[in-house]
């Protein structure tokens, strides 16, 4: 028996990921907002004000949302536009991948 097919998520493109050109920007990005959500921990086992707690949760979701969007961005031009070139059924999911994407985003 062979191996069982990879989750389309797995495949995002027939070679690879489009973020992995930048992927050690992206990661750079991910350990700063680690590092914001720590401090956050931290402002509030030191009994910060709140106001100045509630600054750092709105620059730590604010950088969640730009690294989302980078991510995304990369999604279409590569993943996106990957299938757009090959076949059309997987473009087609590609499509619906990216849609409801965005809207997790606009939810959040």
């Amino acid at each position: 028996m062979g191996a069982p097919a990879p989750a389309a998520s797995e495949v995002c493109c027939q070679s690879q990921h489009g973020y992995l050109t930048d992927k050690s920007r992206y990661l750079a990005r991910a350990k700063r907002i680690e590092g914001q959500a720590r401090g956050i921990g931290r402002m509030i086992d030191e009994d910060q004000y709140c106001i100045d707690i509630l600054t750092q949760i709105s620059a730590a979701t604010s950088a969640l949302q730009g690294l989302a969007l980078a991510l995304l961005d990369d999604h279409i031009r590569h993943c996106v536009v990957q299938a757009a070139q090959s076949d059309p059924n997987e473009l087609t999911t590609k499509l619906d991948e990216a849609t409801a994407a965005i809207a997790r985003l606009v939810r959040t």
